[in-house]
């Protein structure tokens, strides 16, 4: 079966899973969603609201209704005390944020981890390993968002160097690139720490017992120098378990911008997603679950399509 079909199938199964579960979880909230949403509402307004909403059928019932106007475009309301808007004019300007925050956390963490990754392999045993290894403990022990708050406290409160909290667009009318960098300093940061440690530690692995194979040795033999064998021959073979690991982690991110996010005031998919909860907006919810899952399904597709390229191995299988 063809890579494409393969990934399309299990994005529609990790599709049905996570929504049907989210509604099973949101079912078990406790509380009235409709007293929630209306506190000040009738008895009649609320159940319309109910009725609307489809709280009064069986969950497969209620997720099939959500799924339906989900897939054709329509991912329902949100409702406040002044009125309904619908729910994708409020996800829609917050999937760039995420996005942004996201790939400038990977691409730093990338950066940084593999030279380190590389020196430590080259160096395994050495002081230079141990002392890697040591730095790569200790931002892994130290939580994201503890990390969010010390660099919003003293670079931004105290030292003035970025500011402290907020978001500025890198595109539109209220672009601003070099404030939106300077605001992306301190997320970037306390999201990464944890995820350079990880890529770097993996990597060191790998590169460690890449750089005992057969053909290692030979490349020694034929007189190709260290730098070159390192970053040429030995670094692309030992890059497959970080990327799949890379992969897996954007859940990791995903779960850290929701904390990072709401205390730096940053209007994400992770605000949002915790602005649903708290309001129990139970369709924005599950309208944010979705898109979530199905760009994690999507990452993981590229990963898979990048193991092609990195080892013709898997190509020839695939194939």
């Amino acid at each position: 079966m063809p890579l494409v079909v393969r990934r399309l199938i299990q994005l529609v199964v990790v599709f049905v899973v996570v929504t049907f579960f989210t509604v099973c979880l949101i079912s078990l909230i406790p509380g009235k969603p409709e007293q929630v949403i209306i506190p000040f509402g009738t008895d009649a307004q609320r159940e319309a609201l109910r009725s609307q909403l489809g709280l009064d059928q069986p969950l497969w019932i209620q997720w099939w209704k959500w799924v339906t106007g989900f897939v054709t475009g329509d991912m329902g309301n949100l409702y406040t005390s002044t009125g309904t808007r619908p729910v994708w004019n409020e996800i829609r300007p917050a999937i760039p944020v995420s996005l942004a925050l996201l790939i400038y956390s990977q691409i730093v963490a990338l950066v940084i981890a593999i030279p380190l990754g590389v020196i430590a392999a080259y160096k395994a045993g050495k002081m230079t390993d141990r002392g890697i290894n040591l730095m790569a403990s200790a931002m892994i022990a130290v939580p994201s968002f503890a990390v969010a708050l010390l660099l919003s406290n003293y670079l931004g409160v105290q030292l003035g160097w970025v500011p402290p909290s907020g978001y500025t667009p890198l595109f539109g009318a209220e672009a601003d690139p070099a404030d939106h960098f300077r605001r992306m300093v301190i997320p970037v940061t306390a999201l990464c720490l944890a995820q350079i440690s990880v890529y770097m530690r993996l990597l060191r692995t790998d590169m460690v017992a890449t750089l005992q194979e057969d053909f290692i040795l030979m490349a020694k033999s034929k007189g190709i120098s260290d730098g070159r064998i390192l970053w040429r021959h030995a670094l692309r073979p030992s890059s497959l378990t970080l990327l799949t690991v890379a992969g897996l982690n954007v859940g990791a991110l995903i779960g850290g911008s929701i904390v990072i996010e709401y205390l730096l005031n940053i209007p994400g998919l992770g605000y949002q997603l915790g602005y649903a909860v708290n309001a129990r907006q139970y369709v924005m919810l599950e309208s944010l679950v979705a898109l979530i899952a199905i760009g994690y399904v999507l990452i993981n597709f590229l990963i898979d399509f990048l193991y092609t390229v990195l080892d013709p191995r898997i190509r020839e299988r695939a194939s």
